[in-house]
């Protein structure tokens, strides 16, 4: 199979790029990428001279680009997209043009060239805050923020070409991934590598958010069957099966790291912070997927890889993301 994965210097995107070679050997793979802020480079540096692997540099918005790209490919697997809420709720434009505007020209192409599958990769958070039970793939979605909404543009999109072209489309939706290469303004990466460094732990408001957490080598695995066996017009939620609190997951990566409690700082909670989100993932179930990584193990794990990868996540927190944060939470 030869694939087109958009996204694919990002931390799903690479992960899943790496996933891909070492499981299909007879597999060729075309990387587009913009390399935004946290399209790193670096994040595939050990697959660059792999013959079955290409990158090219572009924005998924670029409509002629993405058919030079795409041509002949047997599927495309978009993970090309904005993906942190604080930053949409600063700068909502850049989040409108990728996540929906860059879904409309793929399917544009996925459509013209008649490309077998289009697997677009999605999020829990497009169901809104859950109070109870866990969100079915048929359930209303109501996003609360600019990120999850234009998300959830990008599904609906995504659905409607489905319906009106039957362009072969499938749709993921995962809860919170965490795991190596992951850009350190995510909760996991911001609070262990600040940790590491000593630093101030920013957690909004009381900490009793709840999150389902899914390791992103468990979630590669699902994407890839999705991409296989799943069934053209359908959405596959992705839950990694293990909720727990922020200020709960915050006190598990200071002891992982044997740093003081102290370190932990509430910060005014941020706008329209949704509760809690818990995905029922029975029909990822029934096609063959359960996660093989116990949160815990994967947790250590990915504590262990940040410690030990220090010349890969200080250049990114030095400049613009420190400048950025101090900024944000000068705010509150």
């Amino acid at each position: 199979m030869k694939l087109l994965v958009t996204g694919g210097s990002g931390f799903i995107g690479s992960n899943f790029v790496r996933h891909v070679l070492a499981a299909h050997p007879d597999d060729t793979l075309v990387n587009l990428d913009k390399l935004t802020y946290a399209g790193n480079p670096a994040n595939l540096r050990d697959v660059e001279a792999d013959p079955r692997y290409a990158f090219v540099h572009g924005d998924v918005c670029d409509a002629k680009l993405v058919r030079d790209v795409a041509h002949g490919v047997d599927a495309v697997v978009n993970l090309a997209a904005s993906t942190h809420v604080d930053r949409s709720l600063m700068e909502p434009d850049e989040f409108l043009k990728t996540d929906v505007f860059g879904v409309f020209t793929l399917l544009e192409a996925v459509k013209d060239l008649r490309i077998p599958r289009f697997v677009h990769i999605s999020t829990d958070e497009v169901y809104g805050s859950v109070e109870r039970g866990s969100s079915r793939e048929s359930d209303p979605l109501r996003p609360t923020n600019p990120y999850s909404a234009s998300k959830a543009g990008g599904d609906l999109l995504a659905l409607a070409y489905w319906h009106t072209h039957r362009v072969p489309v499938l749709i993921t939706r995962s809860s919170n991934n965490f795991g190596p290469c992951q850009y350190p303004e995510k909760v996991i990466p911001l609070f262990i590598t600040n940790a590491l460094e000593d630093r101030p732990l920013p957690l909004y408001g009381d900490g009793r958010n709840v999150r389902d957490w899914l390791y992103v080598l468990d979630n590669c695995a699902a994407i890839d069957l999705v991409l296989r066996k799943g069934r053209e017009g359908e959405v596959y939620n992705i839950g990694g099966g293990h909720e727990v609190e922020n200020i709960v997951l915050t006190r598990q990566i200071l002891h992982l790291l044997e740093k003081p409690e102290t370190l932990i700082q509430p910060v005014k909670d941020r706008p329209g912070h949704d509760r809690r989100y818990s995905l029922d993932s029975k029909k990822i179930h029934q096609l063959g997927w359960a996660p093989r990584h116990r949160f815990g193990d994967a947790l250590a794990a990915t504590v262990a890889w940040y410690r030990e990868h220090e010349a890969w996540w200080r250049p990114l927190k030095s400049g613009e993301f420190r400048a950025y944060y101090e900024k944000q939470y000068e705010r509150r």
